[in-house]
Formats: C-alpha cells, structure tokens, sequence
C-alpha cells in the first residue's frame, strides 16, 4: 500500500514529496529485496522513456531488521522538469512505484500516480 502525506491534486518542483508505504500479509523471510522510486514515465507514439528522479533499494539485514507492518516514510524535493503533461500525442506521467522481489522469482509492484506542475492538454 502507498499513501501519500498531505496529498495534493499537483505539486510544483522544488515541492517535498512525502509517502508512505507498509506491507501486510506477506512472509518478509520471502522477500530479497525492497525497492521504492519516483519516476516519470512518457506515453505516446514511439518507444516510452523512463526517468528516475528518486530511488531506494534494500536488501538482507536492512529487510529483517524492520517492521514492514507500521509505515515506512520516505521523502523527496522535486525536481524542476519535466512536469506533467497530457497531450494528444504524448503524456508525461510522474509515479510513486514499490516494487518487491521474491526469493522465488516473482515480483510485486505498486504505483501511485501525481502530478508535477499545471498540466497542460
């Protein structure tokens, strides 16, 4: 689960990000590794393109040591570009992604979206 603190419909750069995630119903002694991110992800004709303005991984003691139940804050200032955008041909969306890796080769994958700046059609 993600949660965002003191959502906003948009935030604008230089603006602290703060969110939270925890995880529930799931045996930590499974995990191999943790990964949290924002990232700004385009859609439109052509290949995507991906950016990652923040980005975390943990992994063996860092994973047992926690209590994954109560709520892991984490935080961020935004960066200046690029800021949203929902065009016709091309959409730049930012993302609160978490990502879980399994010692058996599964993965579990979470994102929240948000907006940077004014959008724009």
């Amino acid at each position: 689960m993600i949660e965002l603190l003191g959502f906003q419909p948009g935030y604008m750069p230089n603006d602290e990000l703060r969110f939270q995630f925890t995880i529930r119903d799931l045996d930590i002694e499974s995990i191999s590794a943790i990964e949290a991110s924002v990232v700004w992800v385009t859609d439109g004709k052509g290949s995507e393109d991906l950016g990652v303005h923040y980005f975390q991984r943990l992994t063996g003691e860092a994973i047992s040591g926690r209590d994954w139940s109560e709520s892991q804050t984490l935080s961020t200032i935004l960066p200046e570009s690029p800021l949203s955008y929902e065009g016709r041909l091309l959409k730049i969306r930012w993302l609160i992604r978490v990502r879980i890796y399994l010692n058996d080769g599964n993965e579990l994958v979470t994102q929240e979206p948000f907006s940077l700046g004014t959008k724009t059609s």
